[in-house]
């Protein structure tokens, strides 16, 4: 149950693809910076969208697979990108693409992502077994074989998977720090949210996404704002979307404590106005952390930026989805009887809770990131 649940948030959260370099190398100067002004909002509303989309898919149960259907959306999606991708993406590849890839290190880095992650997901539905310890153990000397690996090709002067002078950037590491709080946060947060929707509350799949669609309209129109501060403000937006953030995470939880029974006005307000914070931060914030990136680094700052970030969306899943269950204790009377016991609300309220600490957090870490964002055409 616990493992399907968690699964299910996992399959809903975004998988975004190394597209950075391929922007940069596609448009000029002029065009560079809608380009990214586009690419936030994508993110962010594809992250929001996602359970609403799955709910929608599981409510159909074709072809009676259950909680499986979510995966079909993956079959229209990549079909798009492949018709559109081979009309529109050039024919040809830039020149400095023709390095021979490090392909040893890329499989080593795929082992250590799953060393770190599958433990994270799976070690409450497992127990938390001995052996599991061992395999996040295991990812460590792996590490340092991959780093060491990396050093040797620059220093043989071939190219590297990871250009390392990124990691010296303050300004960058903190901007990866800061990804991997906000969106831990944001996707976990979604996931816990629809758990106590579903398990909770009781609602279908479908009508706890529609009460989800409240993160993305919020988000929809914070990103307007967004893409218009991203130069006219720079680093500010992001503390003001998170302060928006903690004031629609204040209102949830104000309303579920104060609540008698739960419906949309206790529950949507507060995603609208966390949605309207998030949706803020989305589109500005992979162009402020490479404010001082060097243009050859682009390319291997941009693909760790976006692997930390998976790997945030799973910490958060793992973290708030075992605080949810660990204080419903699904084990203790069935989840009806948790439910009527109220502490289906505690449960969310300690979600909430520990909301606005990673925001504070992530609010902290903020004003280590660059001022502004990088220049159109860099």
């Amino acid at each position: 149950m616990v493992g399907r649940r968690v699964l299910q948030g996992l399959a809903a959260a975004v998988m975004i693809p190394q597209t950075f370099g391929l922007i940069r190398d596609i448009f000029g100067p002029g065009e560079i910076g809608k380009a990214f002004a586009a690419f936030g909002p994508a993110i962010g509303l594809s992250t929001v969208l996602g359970p609403v989309v799955a709910g929608g898919l599981i409510e159909l149960d074709p072809f009676g697979t259950d909680w499986r259907s979510l995966f079909l959306i993956n079959v229209p999606v990549g079909l798009f990108a492949i018709v559109v991708g081979r009309r529109v993406l050039p024919s040809s590849e830039p020149a400095h693409l023709g390095a021979r890839l490090d392909w040893v290190g890329i499989g080593l880095t795929a082992i250590v992502s799953f060393l770190v992650v599958f433990p994270l997901v799976e070690g409450r539905t497992l127990g938390w077994p001995v052996w599991l310890v061992a395999v996040t153990a295991a990812a460590v000397p792996l590490l340092v074989i991959v780093g060491n690996r990396q050093r040797g090709r620059i220093a043989r002067g071939e190219t590297p998977l990871v250009e390392l002078s990124v990691l010296r950037k303050r300004s960058y590491v903190s901007g990866v720090v800061f990804t991997m709080i906000f969106f831990g946060s944001i996707v976990g947060f979604s996931l816990a949210t629809g758990l106590f929707l579903q398990i909770g509350l009781g609602m279908t799949p479908m009508k706890a996404a529609l009460y989800l669609a409240g993160f993305a309209v919020g988000a929809f129109f914070g990103s307007g704002v967004g893409a218009w501060a991203t130069t006219a403000l720079g680093r500010p937006i992001l503390h003001v979307g998170l302060a928006i953030m903690a004031v629609g995470t204040f209102v949830l939880y104000a309303s579920l404590h104060q609540a008698e029974t739960v419906g949309w006005l206790q529950l949507v307000p507060g995603m609208v106005v966390y949605g309207l914070g998030m949706g803020m931060i989305f589109v500005p914030l992979f162009s402020i952390i490479m404010g001082e990136i060097e243009d050859h680094e682009v390319g291997s700052a941009s693909g760790m930026l976006e692997s930390f970030q998976q790997l945030g969306a799973s910490l958060g899943v793992a973290a708030l989805a075992t605080l949810f269950f660990a204080t419903i204790d699904l084990e203790d009377g069935g989840p009806v009887a948790a439910a009527l016991a109220g502490r289906h609300v505690l449960a969310a309220e300690h979600t909430l809770l520990v909301s606005l600490v990673l925001i504070a957090v992530a609010f902290a870490v903020g004003f280590l990131l660059p001022r502004k964002a990088r220049e159109v055409g860099h």
